[in-house]
């Protein structure tokens, strides 16, 4: 459920910046404007956070890299607390907690990294 939950909100998020295959316009505007993450070029950020909720939110729905994803979300969500949006915290503490405890626990029984290395792990070794 925690992978369900916060994958919904990556998902949303991603969908409101793009449309079809392309990175809305305002998208750009706005991590120009708005959101102007530091380090990062206002464009490098706009693809990078779109991809990264996108890509995430699937791989965390269907249980793939899961730790690698929630690790990926958290620092996204890190730095949205940190740099754009610090009035968020209650939102962005319960995206954090729920990611952590996927990191932490793991994706569960119902996931391809359960299935994928439990069957790594039933695999004998090849005889010499």
């Amino acid at each position: 459920m925690a992978r369900l939950a916060v994958a919904n909100v990556f998902w949303r998020s991603a969908q409101t910046k793009v449309d079809g295959l392309h990175i809305k316009d305002t998208t750009f505007f706005l991590f120009r404007e708005e959101y102007k993450v530091p380090v990062l070029p206002p464009d490098a950020a706009a693809y990078l956070a779109t991809y990264q909720e996108l890509a995430f939110s699937v791989m965390l729905v269907i249980g793939l890299a899961s730790r690698l994803s929630a690790l990926g979300l958290m620092l996204m969500v890190a730095v949205i607390q940190i740099f754009v949006y610090p009035e968020g915290w209650p939102d962005h503490l319960l995206w954090f907690a729920l990611l952590l405890l996927i990191f932490a626990r793991g994706p569960g029984a119902i996931s391809l990294d359960h299935l994928i290395w439990s069957r790594a792990r039933s695999t004998p070794a090849p005889a010499r």
